[in-house]
Formats: C-alpha cells, structure tokens, sequence
C-alpha cells in the first residue's frame, strides 16, 4: 500500500526527475496533491515528461538546469520557488555515475580529474548548490530535504570508487544540513540498492552476481524507492539527519 499524505497546498522541487527515481517520485508527490517543479537537463526528455504530465491534469512546472553548473543550479532553483510561489520540499535526486561501464577500484587511469571533477559536481556539489539557494525559503515553510545518496556510501561498491565517495560524503552533509537548517528544515537521505530503471551505467548479474545476494531476490523498482522519499519528505516529522538503507536486504 502506498503512503497517503494530503499535500493539497504544498510545493515541491525534484531534481533528476525525468527518469528512474526521480520520476517516480514526481508521480508519488502528485498523486498526494501537490505542485511539483520538475528538473532535469534541457531537452525533449524533460518535455516529454512535463507534457505527458500536465495533459492528465497534474500540476507540474518545468524546472530545466544543470545542477553541475553552479550558475544554472542556483537560477533553476530560484526560477522554481519564483514560479511555484515559495517551497515546501527539496529533493536532491539528481545525480550521475558518470560512466556507462563500472571502473574497477584499482583502475586509477579511468578515475581521472575528469570524472572526480563531474562527480563531485553533479553528486556532492550540485545538491549543496541547490540547498543553499532554497534553504531561506524552506525554512520560512518549515519544509524538508531529502537527498539521495546510495549503499554505495556505506562499502557495497558502486559503479566507482569515486563515485562511492561522493555518495559517503552526502551521507556525512546531510547530518551536518540536519544542524545547519534546525530546527525549521529537517534533512534526511535514502540509500537505494540497485535500480530497475535506465540508469546511465549497466552492471552485469554474471559479472557481480549481486541480484543473486539480495534477499528479496531482485532490484528495486523507482516507485519502491519512492515512497520512502514521500515519506521523509511528508511524514517522519521527528526524524532528521538520518539515512535510511532501502536495498532489499543486500546490505545484510
């Protein structure tokens, strides 16, 4: 059974929303009520999305930018609270592994300054840009952040070792946000296990055998991954700086 939450009047801001996680937890937030900006990079996925959205009635608003460029995620995020009139929930989802194949962790060559540079970017820095510039507005409305980190974080391994991290690193800012934003603004995390969506990087089952691991027997879907983000966002009202493991079982 899905988390039923009135959010009639609330606003919220999903980045990396076009896709995976990420949209499925646009269509949890909708599904409760509220108006949701929508980012992801400019393009016809983005549009897609919101039109396909919008025509069954839902109330959406484009939020295009890269959250890897600190001048487009700032301007998105202001566009955004201009355009929904203030904000109640910020959901740091976007993030990218930034390799279609996994990088061995003894494979230095691979994991250059290029890819730490749009790593740490994208995943670490994109969703600081993005809190700094809502974190006046969340705490006027008393809101929440959510981020989403991965089991990566915590030594399961990932598709890199730079990757993993950026990843333990939001895990360790979203205690230090729980802090910094109390006590209007309550941050918390998920840390998903594997994915079924289109993700950017394909891990191989005979490569890393680690669906076989899993208790459950199989990945996650996103709109599985999305409840517990509408739940820390809407409910969990007592809860903060924590990051909650949502995999599963593989990390058992």
């Amino acid at each position: 059974m899905q988390p039923k939450f009135d959010l009639e009047n609330r606003k919220v801001l999903i980045t990396g929303g076009a896709s995976g996680i990420g949209l499925a937890t646009v269509k949890a937030f909708l599904r409760n009520g509220a108006t949701v900006a929508v980012n992801d990079l400019p393009g016809e996925k983005l549009d897609a999305v919101l039109n396909e959205l919008a025509a069954k009635g839902n109330r959406v608003i484009a939020a295009p930018g890269d959250i890897g460029d600190p001048d487009s995620a700032g301007a998105m995020v202001k566009h955004a609270i201009s355009n929904l009139k203030g904000l109640d929930y910020l959901i740091n989802n976007a993030g990218t592994p930034a390799t279609s194949t996994p990088i061995e962790p003894s494979d230095f060559d691979r994991q250059d300054e290029a890819l730490w540079n749009r790593l740490l970017s994208v995943n670490l820095l994109g969703p600081y840009r993005c809190t700094r510039a809502a974190a006046n507005t969340l705490r006027q409305s008393n809101g929440a952040i959510v981020n989403t980190a991965s089991v990566s974080a915590f030594g399961r391994g990932g598709s890199s070792s730079a990757y993993c991290a950026t990843k333990a690193a939001l895990v360790s800012i979203t205690r230090e946000w729980s802090r910094a934003l109390a006590p209007e603004v309550r941050v918390n995390a998920i840390a998903p296990g594997l994915v079924e969506s289109d993700w950017m990087c394909r891990f191989k089952e005979t490569e890393f055998d680690v669906v076989y691991e899993i208790p459950l027997g199989r990945q996650g879907e996103p709109d599985e991954y999305a409840e517990f983000i509408l739940f820390l966002a809407a409910g969990a009202t007592y809860m903060t700086g924590q990051t909650v493991i949502v995999d599963g079982g593989m990390m058992t």
